[in-house]
């Protein structure tokens, strides 16, 4: 993914499904200056991580 559509996807105010590496995982800020995403993982609100934009991909249905 690209950092813009990581953006878009961070200020849409629709659910949009983002994976890393199979796992689902919701954008909670982008870096666009540096191309990263703090992300959390699964369900649990403190298992975050910072991470490349590249690394997300959009579920596609």
């Amino acid at each position: 993914m690209n950092v813009q559509r990581a953006k878009q996807i961070y200020e849409s105010k629709d659910t949009i499904e983002v994976e890393m590496e199979g796992r689902p995982v919701w954008i909670e800020n982008v870096d666009t200056a540096n191309g990263m995403a703090t992300v959390q993982i699964g369900s649990d609100p403190l298992n975050t991580q910072t991470v490349s934009v590249e690394r997300l991909e959009e579920k596609r249905h």
